[in-house]
């Protein structure tokens, strides 16, 4: 079977503005590649449309045309809730030119809405929530769709949900994800700026699933179980990546990289005794980093080390990210530096219980950690999070589903006065942060080391300093 798998460009920025994401970080659709892997695996015919991608075409119709060059006669669609829309409008115009091609959606956002989506979206004739590489292939095969563990699907006028489909046991029998499908990979692949100093650099992800329960964190796809490629695995997709693609620094973005000391304990172990020349960076959790193994990243090549941290009101901390806290945070933040890495902090703003004390909180703790780098998310109550239950009753919901990318708030809590409010504080607290002359001071030290990145901001100066003024606080 020929099947095109497209990664939607949905919204990536503030309404009314020109979308930077790309600019500034374009990554890999890693699940979309990990399912066309499984597919020519199993003797299919795949092309990966990445509409964010370097050469995509702007508009639905531009697009849809791309992906009608292949003659596909399956068409799946990997969404995130800003990204539906778009793949949607796109579904139906490959119907109108072909009506026989069948559309599959997947993703989060299908896997958190589930069998809803089939009754107004006409157009879609299979969802595949969950993990797709298994379910998707048994479709492409032939397979009866009442068979098919993890198929939501139209029998006539009914909708159909199959029994849901298994976790797959053993990611070490996955295939690397297809990388040579994306057109200009790697090098048009970047990474967010000043987070690398070897190019060009590429992502990963080496485990599936967390045992943590964050209020704001969607976990319709992987659930709360942990599964894990070994260190032999990984490490020979490390290798993978730096012979086959030259890639030189790597992000992994597994949600919790360190939850399993023993694995990553064995591959810093194969990367000091067989070194690629390749750094990385990695997400940890306060509690699931000690000293020695801090030590043994760093020796392996690690960079940068991301810590989730989202606030530093303790009253929040205690409802929406319970077990963590904000001296231990702080402690945290000292051993990693201690042990010569970077840290970056995480935030988020506008949570429930947000008021503009706890965001004043936030931003003073934020300034008093010496970060390398920080990202402040704009919340966003996503419906397959906890949080989503109770969330018409914290405050105002804009449920604008282009506009759920963690780049708007959709969300005004009842401690807020209005959004207007929200994207004020937002605004003053960046650049106090990317004014603070400890963090300047730190950051010119670095400059030489971070040429790739700054060559790749002078090509594209007028769009950055777009950007800039976009997150400008308004008088």
């Amino acid at each position: 079977m020929r099947i095109v798998l497209v990664h939607p460009a949905g919204s990536n920025w503030i309404p009314g503005r020109k979308d930077m994401a790309a600019v500034a970080n374009r990554m890999a659709p890693l699940g979309l590649l990990s399912i066309a892997a499984y597919l020519e695996r199993a003797g299919h015919t795949v092309f990966v449309h990445d509409c964010l991608g370097p050469h995509a075409p702007s508009g639905i119709s531009a697009n849809v045309s791309r992906i009608m060059e292949n003659e596909p006669d399956l068409v799946g669609f990997s969404a995130t809730t800003s990204g539906f829309l778009d793949g949607y409008d796109m579904a139906v115009a490959i119907k109108r030119i072909r009506p026989e091609v069948r559309t599959v959606f997947g993703g989060v956002h299908v896997s958190a809405l589930g069998s809803r989506l089939l009754e107004p979206f006409e157009h879609i004739d299979f969802l595949c929530p969950g993990e797709g590489e298994a379910t998707l292939t048994e479709l492409a095969d032939g397979r009866a769709p009442g068979e098919i563990d993890g198929l939501i699907w139209r029998d006539g006028e009914h909708i159909v949900v199959n029994p849901p489909r298994a976790h797959l046991p053993d990611l070490d029998a996955l295939p690397f994800p297809a990388y040579e499908k994306l057109a200009g990979f790697p090098k048009r692949y970047n990474l967010p700026l000043f987070s690398y100093i070897l190019a060009p650099g590429a992502t990963m992800v080496t485990s599936r699933g967390c045992p943590y329960r964050c209020s704001y964190c969607d976990r319709s796809v992987f659930h709360q179980g942990f599964r894990y490629n070994s260190p032999d695995y990984v490490y020979a997709h490390m290798h993978y990546l730096r012979t086959r693609f030259g890639v030189r620094h790597l992000n992994v973005y597994d949600d919790l990289f360190t939850l399993n000391r023993k694995r990553i304990a064995g591959l810093c172990d194969l990367l000091v005794d067989r070194p690629l020349g390749m750094q990385f960076n990695c997400a940890v959790r306060v509690g699931h980093v000690d000293d020695e193994l801090l030590r043994m990243l760093q020796a392996a090549g690690c960079l940068m080390v991301s810590l989730g941290i989202e606030s530093g009101d303790p009253n929040l901390l205690a409802v929406h990210k319970p077990g963590v806290y904000l001296d231990e945070v702080k402690s945290t933040v000292s051993r990693i530096q201690a042990a010569g890495l970077r840290v970056k902090g995480l935030f988020m703003m506008g949570l429930p219980g947000e008021t503009a004390a706890s965001i004043r909180k936030t931003s003073d703790f934020v300034m008093s950690l010496g970060l390398d780098d920080m990202n402040m998310a704009k919340f966003t109550p996503f419906h397959g999070a906890p949080v989503w239950r109770t969330i018409f009753e914290e405050g105002t919901v804009e449920e604008d589903w282009r506009l759920m990318n963690c780049l708007n708030f959709v969300f005004v809590p009842k401690g807020i006065d209005a959004k207007e409010t929200l994207d004020r504080l937002y605004n003053t607290h960046v650049k106090r942060f990317y004014s603070d002359p400890a963090w300047r001071r730190r950051f010119m030290r670095r400059t030489w080391q971070h040429r790739h990145s700054l060559w790749h901001m002078f090509k594209h100066l007028p769009d950055f300093l777009y950007a800039m003024r976009t997150f400008e606080p308004k008088k």
